[in-house]
């Protein structure tokens, strides 16, 4: 049982990033909703399927979202879903995850930006543990909520439930993958050119 086996040896790395002991008490609680931004009723409804731990999905946080966000979210005319998919190393996007869900909704996509932003630092020191945690104590957690959040093994097996029903029923296989309406248009990062003429279309 392949999925099974990922998700025991993803929860054995994800206790292991917490290093310390998992208090019972105290901490926070990961929350499994969809995670959205804008308007539930414009007309254009865009999902993107994206990993903190992939680098194209980081560049287009870091180089498109804002002036997509500022353009079409802010203003109204998109719904934006952030669907969470894990690629390698997975027990870090994971863990990332539980991280900006334990923080909570009002600052759930802030914890994504800064880990998208504290990405190439990760890599590059091999901290990812110590990058998490400075993500996580800028959200207000304190280290034994960190400890605790990302050793929960049920939001793990939810946020796995939820990789693997994209995986199945939407035929996610890439990061990042950007669906418009229902409709898959891209696999790989969008430009903003590409985002305009999406937007355009689907709201014919």
């Amino acid at each position: 049982m392949p999925n099974l086996n990922r998700r025991l040896l993803l929860v054995a790395a994800i206790g292991a990033l917490a290093l310390a002991g998992c208090s019972k008490s105290g901490g926070a609680t990961a929350d499994a909703s969809d995670m959205t931004l804008g308007d539930p009723n414009a007309k254009v409804k865009i999902v993107e399927y994206a990993s903190v731990t992939c680098s194209h999905c980081a560049d287009f946080n870091n180089q498109v979202f804002p002036e997509f966000k500022a353009k079409y979210i802010d203003t109204g005319k998109v719904r934006y879903t952030f669907h969470e998919f894990l690629t390698p190393p997975e027990a870090v996007a994971a863990a990332g995850y539980l991280t900006a869900r334990c923080a909570g909704k009002d600052k759930y996509f802030g914890v994504i930006d800064s880990l998208f932003h504290a990405q190439q630092e990760m890599f590059t020191s091999g901290d990812m543990r110590g990058g998490l945690l400075r993500v996580a104590q800028s959200a207000g957690m304190t280290e034994e909520q960190f400890n605790k959040c990302v050793a929960d093994e049920d939001a793990l097996k939810a946020l796995n439930d939820r990789v693997e029903k994209a995986a199945r029923d939407q035929k996610i296989s890439s990061t990042p993958t950007f669906v418009v309406n229902g409709e898959k248009v891209k696999e790989g990062a969008m430009t903003m050119a590409e985002l305009d003429a999406a937007v355009a279309n689907a709201s014919k």
